[in-house]
């Protein structure tokens, strides 16, 4: 139930689809009074093609925080992990007790994905907890 959702992680991979869900979980937290934690998984694939040029993964980190401090999330932490992100993010939720994971899709349909899985995909199924999931046409 919402009212028990105290942690709500919001994985980053810095890309437009994780700036949506990131919106989504900030105002979840200025709503419920719960904590956010940005959870960036050092091994993530195409993170450098996210990143602004030339800025530190650090450095956007801290921006991403920044913004969602602005947006209502009155607690906000950042926690990096290491790994597959997607076995990464669902070890991370499982030891640290959190209670609502909120992630960006990408809404890609291509043969690709469809073989592969995507990450989001792989966390809806594996996570012990509610997975949010948001689709860019969803925000704005």
């Amino acid at each position: 139930m919402a009212r028990n959702w105290k942690i709500i992680c919001c994985p980053v991979d810095f890309s437009e689809p994780t700036r949506g869900a990131l919106g989504v979980a900030a105002d979840l937290c200025g709503r419920l009074g719960s904590s956010l934690v940005l959870l960036h998984v050092d091994g993530a694939r195409k993170v450098a093609e996210e990143l602004p040029a030339g800025e530190s993964v650090d450095a956007s980190l801290a921006a991403w925080k920044a913004e969602a401090e602005r947006l209502g999330a009155a607690t906000v932490v950042v926690q990096r992990a290491y790994g597959q992100p997607e076995l990464a993010i669902v070890h991370y939720a499982a030891r640290n007790g959190v209670d609502l994971l909120v992630m960006g899709t990408h809404g890609r349909t291509d043969r690709e994905k469809m073989l592969a899985g995507s990450v989001t995909e792989s966390v809806v199924r594996n996570a012990g907890c509610p997975v949010l999931t948001v689709h860019p046409r969803d925000v704005g």
